[in-house]
């Protein structure tokens, strides 16, 4: 049957009816699709969590075992270095084997190592868990943004990739406010040990519809998938098959390091840099530079719970705002706001209201500008680079939260002044702001019917 006439996208090819109909644009979301979302949300959660965990017991760890701000940077970093590596190597095998398997896998990975890290008898067995860790946590996100974008409408694709990675900082609270409730009455093991929960993966996750296709799967295998997603659209002797699978010559990692994407991405890679150096600086040391004010361990850890609660909210405003204005005009905007916040928190009174509520603001607009930029890489890349491409922003990202931990440790070993610190950090959310802009100006997107 001819495509003439046809949307661009995941073309179904009705025999029988005589008609293609694209899942890609399907205008509600089906309760499979819902389902899908939901059950990515809480791999995220359980990512943000597992992520944020160490900041929020730092200054519980360091009265326990005595440890030096540079051996809490080695433990924070450890991880870091972890996620790089995972990010590099996930994308790739997931745009080979699949995104399901990875994703099943990385959670597996990160829950056996957060358990393991709760059993840590010195910090160097700490150190060694939490690198484990890492390549699991790294491998899920990119993953799942990259399934998420393969299923979501076109139209609504970035605020639904926004919904699904506010589990992050949505995680990242819920661990926030349970270590305030936990760390007086038990102890930083307590803490850790809600990383340990592992969802029922297996049997709900579906695999991308566009991989199967690209791939050459059965064309049973995809009318099931098809079929629970959207009942009666498919028959079984239905054909599928995508346009962009035409023209996918080149692999996968080829294709991102092209002229035809490599500025763009770059200017994608130095602006994840940026924003994860500053999440993961003020995520995971906030409890401590707080605490330099004189305030209490709770206080510091409802003030950082706050600036990840923020995030929960920042993240749907950007995917709204995305899929309303340019995309890469309302991330700089954000990034720029978030830039302010971040100053006007340095120089706040010590009181923990005032505090909590600049931090939520800054929260939402350096986490939700952060997790618009995953929607912003899924929606760039064809199908066959797609997990590669958003991956590869993850791992080089990573570098910035790796360095994170050591600035953090250096900043508080050389004793600047709460206010310095906190103006210093301005200079990252310019930097990524211009390059947003830059992205804008000089950077263009490749047909590839995607």
């Amino acid at each position: 049957m001819s495509d003439a006439g046809c949307p661009k996208g995941v073309f179904i090819d009705q025999r029988r009816g005589g008609r293609c109909t694209p899942a890609h644009y399907q205008q509600a979301l089906s309760r499979w699709q819902k389902r899908l979302i939901a059950l990515c949300f809480i791999v995220v959660a359980l990512d943000g969590m597992d992520i944020a965990i160490m900041g929020f017991i730092t200054p519980t760890l360091k009265t326990a075992w005595g440890v030096s701000n540079h051996q809490l940077g080695m433990v924070i970093s450890a991880a870091l270095i972890g996620l790089a590596l995972g990010a590099m190597v996930a994308g790739p095998l997931a745009d080979r084997y699949g995104r399901r398997m990875m994703i099943i896998l990385s959670v597996f990975f990160f829950v056996l190592w957060t358990l393991a890290t709760a059993l840590s008898q010195n910090v160097e067995q700490m150190m060694l868990f939490r690198f484990l860790t890492g390549p699991g946590l790294d491998a899920a996100m990119p993953n799942v943004g990259t399934l998420v974008a393969e299923y979501a409408p076109e139209r609504r694709r970035a605020f639904i990739i926004t919904v699904v990675f506010c589990g992050f900082t949505f995680g990242a609270a819920s661990g926030g406010f349970a270590a305030s409730w936990l760390l007086p009455r038990y102890d930083w093991h307590s803490v850790l040990l809600l990383g340990g929960i592992l969802p029922f993966l297996i049997r709900g996750l579906p695999e991308s519809v566009r991989f199967l296709i690209s791939r050459g799967a059965p064309a049973a295998r995809i009318h099931a998938i098809v079929d629970r997603m959207m009942p009666g659209v498919t028959q079984p002797d239905s054909a599928f098959h995508a346009p962009e699978a035409s023209v996918a010559t080149r692999g996968a990692i080829a294709t991102v390091l092209s002229c035809s994407y490599l500025f763009v991405s770059t200017m994608l890679w130095g602006g994840y840099f940026m924003g994860l150096f500053l999440v993961y600086l003020i995520g995971s040391w906030l409890p401590s530079l707080v605490n330099t004010l004189g305030m209490s361990v709770t206080e510091a850890a409802i003030i950082t719970a706050m600036y990840q609660a923020g995030g929960t909210l920042g993240s749907l405003f950007a995917g709204w705002l995305m899929d309303r204005f340019n995309a890469n005009l309302a991330l700089a905007a954000i990034y720029f706001c978030g830039g302010l916040f971040i100053v006007a928190l340095g120089y706040s009174p010590a009181e923990v209201g005032i505090m909590s509520g600049i931090a939520f603001c800054s929260g939402f607009c350096f986490n939700g500008a952060n997790t618009g930029m995953n929607a912003l890489s899924a929606s760039y890349y064809p199908t066959h680079a797609r997990a590669t491409g958003s991956s590869w922003m993850h791992g080089v990202g990573r570098v910035g939260a790796i360095l994170s931990a050591f600035v953090g440790a250096e900043t508080l070993s050389l004793g600047w002044t709460f206010s310095v610190i906190f103006l210093l950090l301005a200079i990252p959310a310019v930097i990524t702001t211009l390059m947003l802009l830059l992205k804008n100006r000089y950077g263009f997107k490749p047909i590839t019917n995607s």
